[in-house]
């Protein structure tokens, strides 16, 4: 079976691939593409002024950066622009990686060590 023939068939059955039958068809009839962020997000709009997003890969929120983010739900009107200036200090936008190999994993504390990482009050 042609690869193109497996995305068509996941796209109709699954609702996790990249968008369901009827985003497709509201973004066909409807959506007009207004931008694309790094990761290959789209973002579509409608003359109702309905927004929504269709994920490049696996639908996962955490994938949208901030600027998109405020986009999508009405704080700002102004379609983000890959353009703009960011400050030193400010990271790039990164997924949350809870529950993957490269999550966030704090020191152990061993069991040996009998110091206390706090001090109690004392009244």
């Amino acid at each position: 079976m042609c690869g193109c023939y497996k995305i068509m068939i996941k796209q109709i059955f699954t609702w996790w691939h990249r968008q369901t039958l009827g985003t497709f068809l509201k973004t066909l009839f409807s959506g007009k593409l207004v931008g694309k962020d790094e990761e290959g997000n789209k973002y579509y709009t409608n003359k109702k002024n309905e927004r929504w997003i269709v994920y490049a890969n696996s639908i996962d929120a955490s994938k949208i950066n901030s600027d998109w983010f405020l986009w999508i739900h009405h704080t700002i009107d102004n379609i983000p622009d890959k353009k703009e200036e960011k400050y030193l200090w400010q990271k790039k936008h990164s997924e949350n990686l809870t529950g993957t190999s490269k999550s966030y994993k704090p020191n152990k504390i061993s069991k040996s060590n009998n110091q206390k990482k706090y001090e109690t009050w004392k009244i």
